[in-house]
């Protein structure tokens, strides 16, 4: 049984309404297996805490760069909200710990997966939101990214491509873009990666690079330059 008191002190945050703390933790798996359990999955305060969190970032990198173009700014705020960026964050304050998951994605996992530990984080601030007022998730939320906004302030990050072109596509065609590993050439010890992004089969940007990684970013990179280009 969690004790969500453990849970309130390791985030430095006292909830008035424990339900919704607890809520922000419920994986659908959870659900799945414990129909009668007496919370909602976290998926509705995801969407909620989603939307906070572009705000409180937007609002700050408005305040904080004055001389930096809208696009720039997208770049960046897009870097800060990506699904990895969160996943690091929910890692650093231990989410995975609390989450309550099904035996089958516990089996999997689940606590450890990018993914269920970016929406927890988002069901997090959506909680407190709805807990506390938007003044207590701004500053939740801040002090969690302090040592990303430092490393943007000394030009010691780069934009997340990927995380970029997908919410654009997204945005525009209401499609995910997938990337296909093209080919690998070279020696193992200087291998060479190529990688396409496709949206329904199309290919919007390739790239090349000493890792897979390395090569779908620089597809998402010329993907992104393409499209914001194309739709001005």
């Amino acid at each position: 049984m969690i004790d969500w008191n453990d849970c309130q002190k390791n985030l430095g945050i006292s909830f008035h309404q424990e339900s919704l703390l607890e809520q922000a933790f419920v994986h659908s798996s959870y659900l799945n297996e414990n129909p009668s359990f007496a919370r909602p999955n976290n998926e509705r305060l995801e969407f909620l805490g989603d939307a906070i969190l572009n705000f409180i970032v937007a609002e700050k990198l408005y305040e904080e760069f004055p001389k930096l173009p809208e696009g720039k700014l997208t770049e960046i705020r897009a870097s800060l909200v990506c699904r990895d960026t969160l996943a690091e964050l929910a890692s650093s304050l231990k989410l995975g710990d609390w989450l309550l998951l099904g035996q089958g994605e516990e089996a999997n996992g689940g606590r450890t997966k990018a993914s269920n530990l970016a929406n927890a984080m988002e069901a997090l601030l959506g909680a407190l939101y709805l807990d506390q007022g938007l003044a207590k998730a701004r500053r939740f939320i801040l002090r969690q990214l302090k040592s990303e906004l430092k490393k943007i302030k000394t030009g010691k990050t780069t934009p997340n491509y990927k995380a970029l072109v997908q919410e654009l596509i997204q945005r525009q065609k209401k499609l995910t873009p997938v990337y296909h590993l093209v080919e690998a050439t070279g020696p193992d010890h200087n291998k060479q990666f190529t990688a396409e992004i496709l949206v329904k089969g199309e290919a919007l940007g390739r790239g090349t690079g000493k890792s897979k990684k390395a090569a779908e970013s620089q597809a998402a990179r010329a993907a992104w330059e393409k499209l914001r280009c194309s739709h001005g």
